[in-house]
């Protein structure tokens, strides 16, 4: 989720980068919803913490289009706000697996495995849009970082469907969901790391030219 002030990035000032970040909002909304529904059938804690990151990104993802254009302090401040949400994303997924270890339900494979299968095709059209603009500044290299780990974390899940089936244990499932937890930690403290530095760069800008 490279040194982020060195030199002049890209920061989101396009028509195109926006009408591509409008498309990826509808999409993470409306694969939050069919991922959450199934999670909560499917009694898969994997799927549901995949459904929450989708609707982190529909959020962050908002956050971003209209920090665009915004001073570079508006921008970072941004960015330091969706990296916090990803911590607080990982805390509840370890939290609430932590509980799940202790009410052990089967998941029904069958349910995650094509629900990982649909949200992974959305992901990847989404990473594919994004390619691009992978190495902007940290309110733009965020929206890439977050649709990134989605991918992972949806090729992940197929895995732990496979496992749940193969194991007859919900054991795949609940491993799953701490490893996404992982990943949310990841891009949490890159996108946090670059923000940061950012508004140092920021700050530096300001007092040079009032002195």
């Amino acid at each position: 989720m490279s040194s982020c002030c060195a030199k002049t990035e890209f920061t989101g000032l396009s028509a195109s980068y926006k009408r591509i970040l409008w498309f990826i909002i509808a999409i993470n909304a409306v694969m939050f919803g069919v991922e959450m529904l199934a999670g909560i059938s499917a009694q898969s804690q994997a799927l549901q913490a995949d459904a929450l990151d989708f609707l982190g990104d529909t959020l962050s993802y908002g956050i971003s289009l209209w920090a665009i254009g915004k001073a570079l302090t508006v921008r970072s401040s941004a960015a330091l706000i969706k990296g916090i949400s990803l911590l607080l994303m990982a805390i509840w997924v370890v939290g609430s697996t932590l509980y799940r270890i202790w009410v052990l339900n089967q998941p029904d494979a069958f349910t995650m495995g094509w629900v990982a299968i649909a949200a992974f095709s959305a992901n990847m059209l989404s990473v594919l849009l994004l390619m691009r603009y992978r190495n902007g500044d940290a309110n733009v290299r965020s929206v890439w970082l977050c649709s990134r780990n989605d991918a992972i974390g949806n090729l992940v899940v197929l895995l732990a469907a496979s496992g749940v089936w193969y194991t007859d244990t919900p054991w795949p499932d609940l491993l799953t969901a701490l490893i996404m937890a992982t990943l949310f930690l990841s891009s949490s403290w890159q996108i946090i790391r670059q923000a940061l530095a950012e508004k140092r760069a920021a700050a530096a800008q300001l007092a040079e030219s009032g002195s």
